[in-house]
């Protein structure tokens, strides 16, 4: 049994509604996957700058844990924005200024290249992009409002950093800062919208918004895409036994979730997902057996998943795709971005964001707890997958974290 965080408060819960031999059928289909994942791939591979994330085989922290294998993709430096976000926003913006595009020009050949060509630049600039954000998404949205020639507004709650603040206003954006939580920042951005004509690229989905959020989950796409090609080209190609991922409102798990169980089907890993213990709308949505709302401050330090509402678009992937849901404690967090700064089992340090770890938080908790390890069929020959969704997308409070710059870390190329 793995001591690695035996103190760690975990929760856990069996998803009811999972069905492993499930096919990957048309109500998945219609959300995620398909020619709509193909044509986000294509597009976002062509982007300036893409290059695939590493996935860092952590043999040392598996080792210590006790299970074969432990593989880590490493989203700190997607695109220079830190995050795996830069994905979806991006091209979220990307997409809806094409259709913008199209329709006003009563064209419908319009590409990705005229946009970042710049030949119509005068219209782009007329049109406005707006959500709510924890701080990555809206870096994203702002990254490709930038890229792309159009106008940004980002909203941030009351307890949002001033360092992720300011790296949003770095693309250009304008930020507004408004009281209360994430969810209360969700709907002003979506009322302000309505009143002021401005397009919404939120990453979560609600009833009479669908479409955009679906886009954002699309780009997600690529990065598990990035994955599952990395493993299957490793010297001896063994699929991952387990997938521990981080909750939020949901679209990353759903996105990694729908395109193994698109193209593995019974054959894919098992899914778990991982909340912070004061934000788990995910997990009280798994005991309902429906969505529901937490509410409250939901001040956790892993800013990132600090969401009191589900995505309904997620919802539809992961309740019948995911074996269980977990939460955990700030602390073990905390604990476990230091882990990998300091990385006493051998393995590269690594730089990661709060956010970043829970996943592997997660997975170590459980690791640690007899009747978690049993349900979740935990043991030596378990390969466990995780995605470091963030770097240090706030470098000051990386620093109090781990008493070191994350340049001084020595993170490998």
């Amino acid at each position: 049994m793995s001591t690695i965080l035996p103190n760690a408060r975990l929760h856990w819960i069996h998803n009811t509604d999972f069905a492993p031999q499930a096919p990957y059928g048309p109500a998945q289909q219609a959300i995620l996957g398909g020619a709509a994942f193909q044509q986000a791939n294509e597009q976002i591979r062509r982007w300036p700058g893409y290059a695939p994330t590493p996935l860092r085989d952590l043999a040392g922290l598996a080792a210590a844990a006790g299970v074969r294998q432990i593989l880590y993709k490493q989203e700190a430096h997607r695109f220079g924005l830190g995050s795996f976000k830069a994905l979806g926003g991006a091209y979220a913006v990307s997409r809806l200024l094409l259709r913008e595009l199209n329709q006003r020009l009563g064209r419908t050949d319009l590409g990705i290249e005229d946009l970042l060509s710049g030949r119509y630049r005068d219209l782009t600039q007329s049109m406005t992009v707006t959500c709510a954000t924890d701080g990555n998404h809206g870096r994203s949205v702002a990254w490709g409002a930038e890229r792309f020639g159009c106008q940004c507004v980002i909203y941030i709650h009351a307890t949002v950093s001033e360092g992720r603040k300011a790296a949003i206003e770095s693309y250009g954006a304008q930020v507004v800062r408004t009281p209360g939580n994430y969810d209360d920042s969700v709907r002003q951005a979506a009322e302000d919208a309505a009143r002021l004509d401005r397009f919404v690229v939120s990453d979560t989905s609600y009833p009479g918004y669908m479409d955009v959020p679906k886009d954002v989950m699309q780009g997600y796409g690529v990065m598990a895409d990035e994955a599952l090609q990395q493993i299957t080209r490793t010297d001896d190609g063994v699929l991952p036994t387990h997938v521990f991922l981080q909750g939020g409102v949901g679209g990353l798990a759903a996105a990694v979730c729908a395109h193994f169980w698109e193209h593995l089907g019974e054959r894919r890993p098992r899914f778990i997902v991982v909340e912070p213990d004061k934000a788990a709308c995910l997990y009280e949505s798994a005991k309902a057996g429906h969505p529901v709302a937490v509410h409250g401050e939901l001040d956790t330090v892993m800013a990132g998943l600090a969401c009191g509402e589900v995505s309904l678009l997620a919802w539809e992937i992961l309740h019948p795709g995911v074996q269980a849901f977990l939460t955990v404690d700030d602390a073990a967090a905390l604990d476990t971005v230091r882990l990998l700064a300091d990385s006493p089992y051998g393995d590269a340090p690594l730089v990661a964001g709060e956010s970043a770890v829970a996943g592997l938080a997660g997975a170590l908790a459980a690791l640690a707890d007899p009747g978690a390890r049993a349900a979740l069929g935990l043991n030596a020959d378990s390969r466990i997958l995780l995605f470091g969704s963030e770097g240090a997308t706030d470098p000051v409070l990386y620093e109090e974290i781990v008493g070191r710059k994350p340049e001084d870390i020595g993170e490998p190329a």
